[in-house]
């Protein structure tokens, strides 16, 4: 009796054993999945991480007294200029971040206008265009940069993804209502529900380290806003720009900006999608 449930038991121990094997080897890839994915993704914060010290040491330093906006776009300019020098971003990459400077730039002018006050830049600085600081330009930019690095180190590729046009529609319609909400009909959830149908199926896919993981359009441009969001609340605090009710005392930006950031975030997807397609064919 006791010989054969030694032998009955030989082959149940060695399925238990090669069940926690297998699972132990699950838990490790995961883990490497996850500290891969965090460190490119830091790696990929990296000018976005360079804004926010930028703002935080202009508080207390500055260069032959200039003001603190021209101070900050001294220093991003540099930190722009050496990410090409170290090749952390190409030539061509560079042009597709211009065209934020220019999409941010416009919506800035917009948006700090008097009779539309969504937010202000209070200081004065030499390089202020129409009341718009130059360097505002680079807080758009610095969000296209982490796309485009973290694109190229996950090695990034989509499925699904819809047409040129109707990707450009929807990004051009999120993009003017940052403009049209203010005198017609604000039509951000509208197009929310649209963007969900119209990307339902495209999935992507990143490589961390080894192993491909597959994530949904509209929950990652979801978790971009939030992050975004959380950024916003640190560069307020540090006086990048002020909204109204900041002036006096600094206070948490409104948690409804998560779905206008998710929003812009679209714009951003897209015309880095379209980059990334068009030159890896």
């Amino acid at each position: 009796m006791f010989l054969s449930k030694l032998i009955l038991g030989v082959p149940n121990n060695i399925s238990i054993n090669r069940n926690k094997a297998s699972l132990n080897q699950l838990l490790l890839n995961g883990c490497q999945e996850c500290f891969w994915l965090i460190l490119k993704g830091a790696q990929s914060c990296s000018f976005a991480l360079s804004v926010f010290v930028v703002l935080a040491i202009s508080k207390h330093l500055t260069i032959l007294g200039l003001p603190r906006y021209d101070f900050i776009l001294l220093m991003l300019i540099l930190v722009q200029a050496s990410l090409i020098l170290f090749k952390q971003e190409s030539l061509k990459e560079l042009k597709v971040i211009c065209i934020f400077h220019v999409l941010g730039f416009i919506l800035e002018y917009f948006k700090t206008q008097p009779d539309i006050g969504s937010w202000v830049y209070p200081e004065l600085a030499y390089s202020k265009i129409a009341g718009v600081p130059l360097y505002s330009g680079f807080m758009y930019s610095a969000v296209a940069s982490f796309l485009l690095q973290m694109w190229r180190r996950c090695s990034v590729f989509l499925e699904g993804y819809p047409s040129f046009y109707k990707a450009f529609l929807i990004a051009g319609a999120i993009y003017l209502n940052f403009f049209t909400h203010h005198f017609v009909t604000d039509v951000r959830w509208w197009l929310m529900g649209i963007l969900v149908l119209l990307f339902w199926q495209t999935r992507i896919y990143i490589t961390p380290y080894r192993n491909t993981l597959s994530l949904s359009v509209p929950s990652c441009l979801v978790l971009c806003g939030l992050l975004l969001w959380v950024a916003e609340n640190i560069a307020t605090y540090f006086g990048a720009w002020a909204y109204p009710n900041q002036l006096q005392a600094w206070e948490i930006v409104h948690w409804g900006k998560v779905v206008s950031w998710s929003l812009l975030m679209v714009v951003t997807f897209v015309v880095v999608a379209q980059f990334k397609l068009k030159n890896l064919g």
